[in-house]
């Protein structure tokens, strides 16, 4: 299988982008996974983590921006995880590639996450502020998609964006 566009995945922290990305990439031929967060992390030799610390979202925003215009440049022919806030950042997210909507209910992606990845995500220490923050970028998720897929089983994601991809 070979692909000759970019797959943009988006969808909310926990939702299943990074383990899709990476099975897909996997069995597409000339093809690679990349990470967005990944990215920024090694533009900037720093986690996110420091980033937000130290020079707080704004510098993060740009950061975030400086690897979207990257990949927009100068990837092809690859599978794209994006940070969750990227797409409300970055409204011409489609102009980097094919944007597929991993779409999760909030209570699977909060069973979803070990007690480890929730103290690594801060905006999980209050469930109610990331609903909220869930269901703001459901809207935005939903309307920047070219196809939105219901993220339930792993096995049927991969076969239905194998499927979009006509490959």
């Amino acid at each position: 299988m070979n692909l000759n566009k970019n797959i943009i995945l988006t969808g909310f922290m926990g939702s299943g982008k990074s383990t899709i990305g990476r099975i897909i990439a996997k069995q597409l031929e000339h093809s690679y996974f990349l990470d967005t967060d990944s990215l920024i992390e090694h533009f900037e030799n720093r986690e996110i983590s420091e980033i937000f610390a130290t020079n707080g979202e704004e510098y993060f925003r740009e950061a975030e921006r400086k690897v979207f215009e990257w990949i927009k440049t100068n990837v092809k022919n690859s599978i794209i995880s994006t940070g969750g806030g990227l797409p409300m950042f970055i409204p011409e997210i489609k102009e980097a590639g094919v944007v597929i909507y991993l779409k999760v209910n909030f209570d699977d992606i909060v069973s979803r996450l070990t007690d480890e990845e929730i103290v690594k995500r801060p905006l999980f220490q209050d469930l109610n502020k990331a609903k909220e923050l869930f269901n703001k970028r459901d809207e935005v998720y939903t309307k920047l998609a070219d196809y939105t897929i219901e993220n339930t089983n792993l096995n049927q994601t991969v076969d239905k964006i194998i499927s979009i991809l006509n490959i």
